[in-house]
């Protein structure tokens, strides 16, 4: 089991701390750091742009894997995602995830004059994009002619390794986002899921490998979490605070119940080994946890002295 660490960039991340976390990161042995890819959720703060960040973590780390979890298909055409997902890869010799998904946050899309399609077109749309991508990154010249996009005997270079960039599926649809994962993803990742509902969702896409013919193992299975954990409970307590909705909810105790009851950890290194210990048995093989206050490195200290040794042979 890897531990790793995700970052949501639009909640005041400017570039002193992205540096700093990427460093912190590659010091502290992290095999990962991820970024959300979103404008704003909830209020508009400071937002470092994501696919410039992700430039800069290829020519800032040596060791560490990084990418978008995960970059929706309706922000940006997946021709302009295909080319600079190829080209990061190659600029950090192969250390990229081009994690996709099908976008959910419906207000900074109308904010910013996005369009929003309803949830089976987005999730068409996914499909789709997956595959002209990887045409993209195959030999060309090619053509892709599907309902939403486009190619005519294009010939993207420089070309990325064979292979590359790898692929991770984001999402839990049982349909569509999970039969994708099954057909064309390196890696699935889920969100925040108690080990009981996990397990259904990776049964329906075992179901989904099965049914094309495809080795379930063949697929990385991976999670990305909001726990609120450290060394103590000041710690935890600190990082609460900075969640309106958890003020709401009462004395510590209390708020650490309600993070249990949605199947997260909220404790220390006791609570989190057991819990990584039972995604473990599922088949997960890393859980990001959230960075959750960019000013304090408390956390990550604490998941990689008192967690991550204790897990990494699960």
């Amino acid at each position: 089991m890897d531990v790793g660490l995700m970052v949501e960039g639009q909640h005041d991340l400017d570039w002193e701390r992205w540096l700093h976390i990427l460093h912190l990161a590659e010091r502290l042995g992290f095999p990962s750091v991820f970024r959300s890819d979103h404008y704003f959720i909830n209020d508009q703060r400071a937002s470092l742009e994501t696919w410039t960040s992700l430039a800069v973590a290829a020519r800032e780390t040596s060791t560490l894997r990084f990418g978008p979890l995960v970059a929706p298909v309706t922000f940006r055409h997946p021709v302009d995602v295909g080319r600079m997902a190829a080209q990061i890869d190659l600029l950090s010799g192969g250390r990229f995830v081009m994690g996709v998904g099908n976008g959910w946050h419906q207000p900074e899309h109308d904010a910013y004059g996005i369009p929003f399609p309803e949830p089976a077109e987005r999730a068409a749309r996914l499909g789709e994009a997956i595959q002209l991508m990887k045409a993209m990154w195959g030999p060309g010249p090619v053509s892709f002619d599907g309902r939403y996009y486009q190619l005519r005997d294009i010939d993207v270079l420089p070309k990325p390794a064979p292979g590359r960039p790898y692929l991770l599926v984001g999402g839990n649809g049982p349909k569509r986002t999970l039969r994708y994962a099954a057909q064309y993803a390196d890696e699935w990742n889920t969100v925040n899921a108690p080990p009981e509902t996990l397990a259904e969702r990776i049964a329906i896409l075992d179901a989904h490998c099965e049914a094309i013919g495809r080795d379930p193992a063949s697929i990385r299975k991976t999670m990305m979490t909001f726990a609120f954990v450290g060394p103590d409970d000041a710690t935890i307590e600190r990082n609460m605070d900075r969640f309106p909705r958890m003020a709401g909810i009462g004395a510590l105790e209390a708020r650490k119940a309600a993070v249990r009851e949605r199947g997260q950890p909220a404790g220390g290194a006791e609570e989190v080994i057991d819990y990584l210990g039972r995604l473990a048995e599922l088949g997960i093989s890393e859980v990001q946890f959230q960075h959750l206050d960019f000013h304090d490195d408390t956390v990550p200290e604490f998941l990689a002295s008192d967690v991550a040794p204790e897990v990494k042979d699960l």
